[in-house]
């Protein structure tokens, strides 16, 4: 009878195994594989005046920590991913709140949410670099309808970052939007009858059961802006390229920009370490953070 059970067991986890094996195999391929290999090319010189990666053991790390760029560019993504987090997490939940009450039009306010979503970055860089640009964009005609004069926006370098913020907001608040819709639809109705027969305020409700309760959804939605907030750089190709003198380069443009402009390999392959090192690590500080005020239903 043990035999059979076992044999039983062994053919339900190897089917299980098998049927997992297309997602590990392009999850090593895809994932692990090119990390190690990022990794192993942080500890050697690969740049054109390398043919031949030669290792150097961890001079690159050493020379980041005197790059003033660098500091500069990891002050501009913290900057970017705390002017960006918060404020479209927040904007998202308002607007899921709003588009989840039985109002007339509810679809149209969904799509209409959820719309700058669906555009591509590239397209979306164009129209607000038509927004931002002096003297005949829109901003600008309104500053200076307004009396306040024309503001370069995109070349004033305190200024680029507050554009790129607002931006990013608008791009991104009806994505995570999408979330809090869910979650607030698998709140049971009965917490809310219950409340409401107990005569509990609106704003009550909303903090002793609606957030709470989204608080799950509200660290997956955390994990993933935060992520975003360092990968998403396509605008800056299309508006400032880092400019003007890096007030707005961010940590994955600047891999970029010394991958395929300076074709320093070794170098781009550290920058890649430190983003991954530091996305994992703010990841876990969430993760672990928020996990005890979690209710899970």
């Amino acid at each position: 009878m043990g035999g059979k059970n076992f044999n039983l067991q062994w053919k339900t986890d190897a089917f299980a195994w098998l049927l997992l094996l297309p997602s590990l195999v392009f999850l090593f391929l895809f994932t692990f594989y090119p990390i190690a290999k990022t990794i192993r090319l942080s500890f050697y010189q690969a740049d054109l005046a390398s043919p031949v990666p030669v290792f150097t053991g961890l001079d690159n790390y050493a020379h980041l920590m005197k790059d003033d760029i660098f500091w500069q560019v990891m002050s501009n993504n913290l900057w970017f991913a705390l002017g960006t987090v918060p404020t479209s997490m927040a904007l998202a939940l308002l607007m899921a709140v709003f588009a989840n009450k039985a109002i007339r039009g509810k679809g149209f306010v969904r799509t209409a949410f959820f719309y700058p979503t669906m555009i591509p970055m590239i397209a979306i860089a164009n129209v607000w670099l038509f927004i931002y640009t002096p003297q005949y964009g829109l901003l600008s005609r309104v500053t200076q309808w307004i009396g306040q004069g024309d503001i370069n926006w995109l070349g004033t370098p305190e200024l680029v970052m507050y554009a790129m913020i607002v931006m990013m907001i608008w791009k991104e608040a009806g994505y995570f939007m999408i979330f809090y819709l869910a979650g607030l639809q698998n709140i049971s109705r009965d917490l809310y009858e219950s409340a409401e027969v107990d005569g509990v305020g609106r704003w009550t409700v909303f903090r002793k059961i609606t957030f709470p309760l989204l608080m799950p959804t509200t660290l997956f939605v955390a994990i993933v802006a935060l992520t975003n907030a360092f990968k998403l750089v396509d605008h800056l190709l299309i508006m400032t390229k880092g400019g003007p003198n890096n007030a707005s380069n961010l940590l994955l443009y600047y891999i970029y920009e010394t991958a395929f402009s300076f074709w320093d390999q070794g170098m781009a392959s550290t920058l890649t370490v430190v983003m991954i090192a530091v996305l994992l690590l703010v990841a876990a500080l969430q993760f672990f953070g928020l996990d005890k005020k979690i209710h899970y239903h």
